[in-house]
């Protein structure tokens, strides 16, 4: 057994956040927006209703993934491209988040986070499965 670094804290920390942060929002398009309200609203930025569904399979498995630490490396980066497109949606309403209808910050700031993560890998306290270790190899 190695010894964690402060490093590793850190990811941890970084990665369980983050994790909490994409099961919240996962779970609000379900349970507050609803699934047909989700799908309403892509529909209405002219995306097919298959990138809601993506987007909460997404933000809900990415979550719980994050928050295990379950091939953390390999999970982040289709969370950049999700947190991007919620950027593109939230463009037009200017830089704050606090704007009417949500700005483009946030979900900037938070696709940097992602390619932290990304870089940083799964840190202290990750659930190490070694069938995914064993298939995924440094992208675990």
């Amino acid at each position: 057994m190695t010894n964690p670094t402060n490093a590793d804290y850190a990811a941890f920390i970084l990665r369980v956040t983050s994790g909490i942060l994409f099961l919240a929002h996962g779970l609000t398009k379900v349970f507050v927006f609803t699934i047909p309200g989700t799908v309403g609203f892509f529909e209405s930025l002219g995306l097919p209703a298959i990138f809601a569904y993506l987007t909460i399979l997404a933000e809900v498995g990415g979550g719980l993934a994050l928050i295990l630490g379950v091939a953390t490396r390999l999970v982040s980066v289709p969370l950049v491209l999700v947190l991007l497109g919620a950027a593109w949606a939230h463009a037009g309403n200017g830089w704050s988040f606090s704007a009417q209808g949500g700005g483009w910050e946030y979900p900037i700031f938070w696709a940097a986070a992602q390619v932290a993560i990304g870089l940083l890998g799964a840190g202290a306290f990750a659930l190490r499965l070694p069938v995914v270790e064993k298939s995924l190899g440094k992208f675990a």
